[in-house]
């Protein structure tokens, strides 16, 4: 219908498609999540890519640009990849760099902060979570806490880490979250 065939409408409808086609990998058998790099790809479900990326090319009809676009791209990049080491982290930056913009939460600083460890490394990503503005906002969200203990345990800042998980788990409400960070914990020793 008409009135739904709006760019801003795609790009939802885009983002939505693109995110739920990966559901299915986001967890093992066990019920444990399972990141980005964890997961099995071939678990996508592709024709709900394909959609998802045709939603996404009728979302370019016209001049608008909104926050679903960005993220519809950046969840479009994940899909494109065909391994977690082929994902294009700089495009990724680049829509968070204009996502930003946009929208200059705490939440989405430290995605693109995660962005930033994967184009210019770890240290980047530290200086860039230590850079968000309003960042005591994110002072009781568990993955704040995660993000910076990934950080820490890629420079081999094995303590740092440790400490960074565990006060992540101090806040993780979920099972399966407390299940991971828990899992981290060991693996961290």
């Amino acid at each position: 219908h008409p009135t739904g065939s709006r760019p801003r409408t795609h790009a939802l409808l885009s983002l939505m498609l693109l995110n739920a086609a990966r559901l299915r990998s986001r967890m093992d058998p066990e019920g444990n999540i399972l990141r980005l790099k964890e997961q099995d790809r071939s678990c996508w479900d592709q024709p709900m890519i394909a959609r998802g990326l045709f939603h996404l090319m009728q979302s370019t009809v016209g001049d608008e640009l909104s926050e679903y676009h960005l993220q519809a791209g950046i969840a479009a990049c994940h899909c494109a990849a065909k391994d977690y080491d082929s994902t294009d982290w700089s495009r990724i930056l680049s829509l968070y760099d204009r996502l930003i913009e946009m929208d200059d939460s705490p939440v989405v600083a430290l995605n693109r902060a995660v962005a930033i460890a994967n184009v210019h490394g770890a240290k980047a990503g530290i200086e860039a979570v230590e850079a968000i503005q309003n960042r005591e906002q994110l002072n009781s969200y568990y993955l704040l806490y995660v993000v910076l203990g990934e950080f820490e345990a890629n420079l081999s800042n094995r303590q740092a880490a440790i400490n960074y998980f565990r006060k992540s788990l101090e806040l993780a409400t979920i099972q399966s979250e407390q299940m991971f960070l828990s899992k981290k914990l060991q693996e961290l020793g």
